[in-house]
């Protein structure tokens, strides 16, 4: 193929999208469309203010029933979602961190205790203990109960699967500690 050949391929291409773009310019200039004014209909939603106030600063720290929750699950099932956890921390006494801490005695202790372990500042300075409490709140969605956690799983959302797994760390302890 030659260079003639070519420039004309290349000519025909250009004509055609010049084409595309002048007919779409001129269709604009004849075909004027104005927009109404009034929308056509409108979406009501039924709020109320106090309502909308209030979710807007209702916090992730809510109190919940621990015993109801526990109630719900049990260690069979906690070692099965466990096995998300796995990938990043070890359960076994003396098993070591991973990406994240040694979960060994974990309930109970406080937070951010392993000196083998590099926190982030949020946990670091967290100043609590991994209670049933705040184990059932960091696990339901981590980013939000300790803000600057670098721990990036998105949580369980379902309160079986979080009691079940609160169960099963509970068991891997040198003394775990009494159900509420």
């Amino acid at each position: 193929m030659d260079s003639f050949e070519l420039n004309k391929i290349i000519g025909a291409i250009l004509l055609v999208a010049l084409l595309v773009i002048g007919i779409g310019k001129i269709s604009n200039m004849v075909f004027k469309v104005n927009k109404p004014e009034k929308a056509g209909y409108k979406v009501e939603l039924e709020v109320e203010q106090g309502e909308a106030v209030e979710s807007k600063k209702e916090t992730t720290k809510e109190e919940v029933d621990i015993v109801a929750v526990l109630s719900t699950g049990d260690l069979a099932h906690g070692e099965k979602v466990f096995k998300k956890c796995a990938a990043c921390h070890s359960i076994k006494s003396g098993g070591g961190n991973k990406i994240g801490p040694a979960l060994y005695n974990v309930v109970g202790r406080k937070v951010g205790a392993l000196s083998d372990y590099k926190y982030s500042k949020a946990l670091a300075e967290y100043e609590k203990n991994w209670s049933f409490e705040e184990l059932n709140g960091f696990l339901l969605k981590p980013k939000d109960w300790i803000k600057g956690t670098k721990m990036a799983y998105a949580g369980l959302r379902k309160e079986k699967d979080r009691a079940s797994v609160i169960l099963y760390l509970n068991k891997y302890s040198d003394t775990p500690l009494p159900l509420p």
